[in-house]
């Protein structure tokens, strides 16, 4: 009876040995796994600056590796194996939820650059709207520009129709797109091949023209965008140019840019200055501009690199990156960070959306900012006045956007905007800027300038020639000015 008694219990304790070993194995199985999750995760944050504020980095990295350590101690001393599967399963959560959130931001911030290489535009062969022509083939020859870096654009959709509907087509020359769109209009020709990134351009003289035209082709061209980074992440000055576009739709797409203003950033002394350039300004315009005098939103038309060397001429500074929002993103931001007060120094009634302004501090949701920026007939300064308006909105977005608050959801503010924000900044660059508003708190000290000038109509427009536009004939001093304080900025020696 005793030794039956002996031997139940020595298979007891033989079947706890060998459920303690399984458990050792398990245990050294998390222990590899969470290992390697939290390598990943460590990995990720030091490359992209993540956490990089008063040593928390740091600090996640030693917590980490010691309770590695604790554990890995742990399993080969064979002790507290039920303890011991307890810390590496709260580890691997940890890590991995840490991994995940890390990753989103990482992926969200590559799709956000993904699409910085390059910009699309259209071009198209359009008849009159009340034509019989329906097809491509139903036509020989079409009227178009051929000159001021047009040709290329032209003879690509020519190309195309070759290559995809086995056609021919000649090409009438025409002056502009403008002299193209008037000659179908008054039946000069059957048919005209536009640019969509000049159909802006043919409003001002014709603002119902969409509902005259038939496209009856179409071809996109994907333009690559020259512009990278120019500066260390690192780097505690910067140039920031801000396009903004006047579409809907994607980011992507070549328009003209309304929105032209220059941020300088300087980190050591929490400064930000807001440069803006009138639409309407008189400038030589870069690359597809051949450095003939235009209007500064005419540089859109031949893409962001265009802009950013104007601006980078104009200045005789260097443009670090940029962003580029259309007003689908612009909504979209005033939202995310839960609207913005503005100090309105003169009352006024938006044309869009009929809002009114009153003197005085006023808060914007996003459709009420768009009627704010965009309004310049009713103001007394027109475009000058609208462009200080813009800078007031950009400020009342920084001063949200370095907030304590909006930092917490900076990752929601980001993934809303990924799809119409366009930028070559890398996610280092932008956390340095997050870290160093954690690091130091308060908010980042927002000034503004703008370049002024005198309205003409008599100036020759490159991408529009033989039109009368209203420019502006910038004044010397304000230019002057405006560079001496952007490099005062960088400099850290303004007092402002």
């Amino acid at each position: 009876m005793g030794d039956k008694m002996n031997q139940s219990r020595k298979r007891t304790r033989s079947n706890g040995n060998s459920n303690w070993d399984h458990l050792r194995v398990v245990n050294s199985g998390l222990w590899v796994l969470t290992a390697l999750v939290v390598g990943l995760f460590l990995y990720t944050i030091f490359r992209y600056n993540i956490l990089a504020f008063r040593f928390l980095n740091v600090i996640v990295t030693l917590l980490f590796i010691l309770g590695l350590l604790l554990t890995l101690g742990l399993i080969l001393g064979n002790k507290a194996k039920k303890t011991t599967l307890g810390l590496l399963v709260v580890g691997l959560l940890a890590s991995s939820v840490s991994m995940f959130v890390t990753q989103q931001l990482v992926d969200v911030t590559g799709n956000v650059n993904r699409n910085s290489d390059y910009t699309e535009y259209e071009m198209a062969v359009y008849v009159k709207a009340d034509s019989e022509i329906k097809d491509i083939k139903d036509l020989t020859t079409v009227t178009a520009p051929t000159g001021n870096n047009n040709a290329g654009d032209v003879q690509a959709l020519v190309d195309e129709v070759k290559k995809m509907r086995n056609h021919d087509l000649a090409v009438e020359n025409a002056d502009s797109y403008v002299a193209a769109y008037q000659a179908l209009q008054e039946d000069k020709t059957k048919a005209i091949i536009l640019n969509n990134t000049f159909e802006d351009t043919l409003s001002s003289v014709d603002e119902g023209y969409a509902k005259k035209l038939k496209k009856i082709y179409s071809y996109k061209i994907r333009r690559q965008v020259e512009s990278k980074a120019k500066t260390d992440a690192n780097a505690d000055t910067f140039n920031i140019y801000v396009s903004g576009i006047d579409t809907y739709g994607p980011v992507t797409s070549v328009s003209r840019s309304d929105v032209n203003i220059i941020m300088t950033v300087n980190r050591k002394t929490k400064q930000v200055l807001l440069t803006t350039t009138p639409r309407d300004a008189y400038v030589p315009i870069a690359d597809g501009g051949n450095n003939q005098g235009d209007k500064l939103t005419h540089a859109g038309i031949y893409g962001i690199d265009a802009s950013i060397h104007t601006l980078e001429n104009l200045y005789d500074i260097k443009m670090d990156y940029y962003v580029r929002l259309n007003f689908t993103s612009f909504l979209k931001l005033v939202d995310l960070v839960g609207g913005i007060d503005v100090e309105n120094d003169q009352e006024f009634t938006s044309l869009h959306g009929n809002y009114h302004f009153p003197v005085g501090k006023v808060h914007l949701d996003s459709e009420q900012a768009l009627g704010f920026v965009r309004e310049r007939y009713s103001l007394q300064g027109g475009d000058n006045d609208r462009g200080k308006n813009q800078e007031k909105v950009i400020a009342a977005i920084i001063q949200k956007l370095t907030s304590t608050k909006a930092l917490t959801n900076y990752n929601k503010i980001i993934s809303g905007l990924q799809d119409s924000l366009q930028t070559n900044m890398p996610l280092p660059t932008i956390m340095n800027l997050v870290n160093t508003q954690l690091e130091s708190g308060g908010s980042y000290k927002v000034t503004s300038q703008a370049v002024t000038g005198t309205g003409r109509n008599d100036l020759p427009s490159y991408a529009m020639p033989g039109s009368a536009l209203y420019m502006l004939e910038l004044n010397a001093d304000s230019v002057s000015q405006a560079k001496e304080k952007i490099n005062q900025i960088m400099e850290g020696t303004s007092n402002d």
